[in-house]
Order: structure tokens, then sequence, then C-alpha cells
């Protein structure tokens, strides 16, 4: 896939975890929610209805990988799974594990609480546990 790059905002919000098929899985780095995005490696992407139909397909299915493996990882109480774009507009999907603890249980969260950078070490774990379960 050519042409793909990342946009730096998210370049710079979020780690690799590893590559699906189709997107790149990172970790955004706000250790107040286990929060994975999904960033399919095409160019020119804003929606999910610029991927094609098989395409579309195939991200659905690595959205309920990820959902899944973050559930799992997690035992969280809820997930979020959301394709916003209004701040960065290239395409991403956003998983997010909630709890009923969680600082913003149970509104969205966006702007509720300053982000809280991750333990180092927590933040590695999350990773590898992710990259096994995606495997």
């Amino acid at each position: 896939m050519t042409g793909f790059t990342l946009d730096p905002r998210l370049d710079a919000d979020t780690l690799p975890i590893c590559d699906l098929p189709l997107s790149s899985v990172r970790l955004l780095t706000d250790a107040n929610y286990p929060w994975v995005v999904l960033v399919p490696r095409q160019p020119n992407l804003v929606e999910i209805v610029d991927l094609s139909r098989h395409d579309q397909g195939w991200l659905w299915d690595e959205i309920a990988r990820v959902s899944t493996a973050l559930r799992t990882i997690t035992g969280c109480d809820k997930l979020n799974v959301a394709a916003l774009g209004n701040v960065v507009a290239q395409l991403h999907v956003h998983v997010i594990a909630r709890f009923r603890t969680d600082p913003a249980w149970p509104a969205p969260v966006w702007g509720k609480v300053e982000r809280r950078p991750y333990d180092p070490a927590a933040r590695d774990r999350l990773i590898v546990e992710l990259r096994a379960a995606l495997a």
C-alpha cells in the first residue's frame, strides 16, 4: 500500500502495536483509558466509505479483532468504537476500553480529563499483550 503517511498528530499521540492486513494498530498514550487506534494504511482516506467495499469488510474484521483483544486483556465494562475525524481528518478508528470507574464514565472520553502518561512498564506490558492477542 504505497503513498500512505501517518498523520503527524496520530504519530505524536500514539505508539505502534502491530500491523494487521489493512490497518496500523496503535496505542493512544493516555493512561486514563486503554485506547487503541486503527489507521488503514492507504492514502487520502477520510471516511470509511472511502475504502473499497472489500476493504470496508477488512476494517470491520480488524475492529472486531482489536475489540475482542482489548476486552479480553482489560476486562472492561464497555467498548466504545468511533471514527470521528473532526480534529484529524485521516481515517482512523478508536477502540476504547471503558470502565464504570474511569474518570469520564459514563460520558464520552474526549476532553473530560487531562491526559495521564502511562507508567512505562504498564504501557509496554499492554503493548506486548495486545501484540500477542492480535498475532
